[in-house]
């Protein structure tokens, strides 16, 4: 979840779409491959920054885990604290963690680090709160290389990079390895998944997409209009075919 505070509509909106994702059976294995990579036993302290709804903080809890989930949005915070009662949420974002130095065993952060203008601040302030010994995984796709079955590759490629281009940092994940290694980390890794949709839950996002596309001039209203009746006609016929690409990106703080 980005770190930045949205307004009612825009937050309500998200965690649908987020609550939406994280049900599928791919999020789940996500989430789970991200909380064995992390290695933390029953009474280690984790951080789960830009929480969101707090899924992900609650199973850690679930788990015996002391899991602290770190938000800036209020409203956020108070769906994942009606969401989750007794679960411990705080205020806070990547740059500023309500936590102490060194108090924490794992860090973890899913789809935050493409909202960053600052990715290497954020790195910091996670090696400062990190025990040494303590693991940090980073989770977040990579929004530049979504890819999106069309009869038109090149319009969909201009579309998927002009959403993108809406980002602070929409190829995070590429860059994390050598972020990590430059802010002191050791035992760097990088692993992939890919997660294939092909129903009609996500043309919203299409649409989305080409909407974005449309107003900032990368290509004109009625391509835009052309692109989006294409994608809602392969949904019907049961043609649709996206594909986005996750990257785990785990590492040991010294």
């Amino acid at each position: 979840m980005p770190t930045s505070q949205r307004d009612g509509a825009d937050a309500r909106s998200l965690l649908v779409r987020l609550d939406r994702f994280s049900h599928l059976p791919e999020a789940r294995a996500l989430r789970d491959r991200v909380r064995d990579r992390l290695r933390v036993r029953p009474g280690d302290t984790v951080v789960d920054v830009g929480c969101g709804g707090g899924r992900a903080t609650a199973e850690l809890a679930a788990a015996g885990v002391r899991a602290v989930g770190v938000d800036l949005d209020p409203a956020m915070l108070d769906a994942a604290r009606a969401a989750h009662p007794g679960t411990d949420f705080r205020h806070g974002d990547a740059y500023r963690l309500p936590l102490d130095d060194g108090s924490v065993h794992g860090y973890r952060a899913e789809k935050v680090y493409h909202s960053l203008d600052d990715p290497a601040r954020a790195l910091a302030e996670a090696h400062r709160v990190l025990a040494p010994g303590g693991r940090l995984v980073l989770l977040g796709q990579d929004w530049d290389a979504y890819m999106v079955d069309s009869d038109d590759p090149g319009t969909t490629r201009r579309i998927v990079a002009a959403y993108a281009d809406t980002m602070p940092d929409p190829r995070a994940p590429r860059r994390q390895r050598a972020l990590l290694a430059e802010a002191g980390f050791t035992d760097i890794s990088v692993e992939g998944r890919v997660v294939v949709f092909t129903d009609a839950d996500v043309v919203g996002m299409l649409v989305g997409f080409a909407d974005t596309a449309a107003r900032t001039g990368v290509i004109d209203g009625e391509r835009a209009r052309a692109w989006t009746r294409e994608q809602r006609s392969r949904a019907g016929e049961d043609r649709l075919f996206v594909a986005v690409p996750f990257l785990l990106v785990g590492a040991v703080r010294p």
